[in-house]
């Protein structure tokens, strides 16, 4: 095991066993992520030590024409619309609504690059997600950015609605919006994703998937970055949202 390899494994145990106690972690200099590589190569060690299956993906990006990144979702913290989250298993939590896409296809590795054409033309289906933001660093958010993303890209759990056909008219850059708790409203009007229209993202997904010989099965939630910005319940109760035109979605935060 080299240098590197080490050093993933060693910041993917970190993260393992804060995971596992609801818990954060001090991540130590010399483990902190050089590279993009060496981040995605820690989420890689954390899901083969937790023999984690990926259930779904995230990927965003700050702004319209800024870097995309992303993160593997394990597969135990996706859950559907309608069910209980425990507030104690996350040491932080964040809120944020999201539109989330499948495709209807595989895509398997390959060594030439995966054309933005057909990925769009493999686009399904399209439903609302709510994504829980959490972290295992301690000082969350003042960490070093590529120890978040090592980290998941500070992904708690992902609420998965009911998904309609793929429409290509619906209007992705600022689609009317509601989040609630309990009833109050945290989010109520036009919604604003910063990377603009998400579907920009998937390529990169698929490509990120691709390069790093990963299989993205037909069906697979991606989901791609917040039309409410992230609220901070200050309470427990039902989380409920709603995208103009699609299904809504809910959950109980206990």
């Amino acid at each position: 095991m080299d240098s590197s390899t080490s050093a993933h494994d060693a910041l993917a145990s970190l993260f393992s066993n804060a995971y596992a106690s609801s818990s954060t972690t001090e991540v130590p200099p010399e483990l902190v992520p050089a590279t993009f590589d060496d981040a995605y190569a820690v989420q890689q060690c954390f899901l083969d030590r937790n023999k984690a299956r990926i259930g779904g993906w995230k990927v965003g990006s700050k702004s319209v024409d800024g870097p995309i990144q992303g993160a593997a979702l394990p597969h135990h913290g996706v859950f559907r619309s309608g069910g209980m989250v425990e507030r104690r298993n996350y040491p932080v939590l964040g809120l944020e609504l999201e539109i989330a896409f499948c495709f209807d296809r595989d895509f398997m590795p390959r060594a030439s690059e995966i054309s933005e054409e057909e990925v769009m033309q493999s686009i399904s289906t399209m439903g609302a997600s709510i994504e829980l933001v959490a972290s295992r660093i301690a000082g969350w958010p003042k960490a070093p950015p590529l120890a978040q993303l090592a980290d998941f890209q500070n992904h708690g759990a992902l609420i998965v609605g009911d998904f309609i056909d793929y429409r290509d008219d619906f209007p992705f850059q600022n689609p009317l919006a509601h989040l609630t708790l309990d009833g109050e409203a945290i989010f109520d009007g036009v919604g604003a994703n910063p990377a603009g229209d998400p579907r920009r993202l998937l390529g990169w997904v698929v490509n990120h998937c691709s390069r790093r010989g990963i299989a993205l099965l037909a069906g697979t939630v991606v989901t791609g970055g917040s039309y409410t910005g992230m609220h901070f319940p200050a309470k427990a109760g039902v989380v409920a949202g709603r995208i103009a035109g699609l299904p809504p979605i809910d959950f109980q935060l206990r």
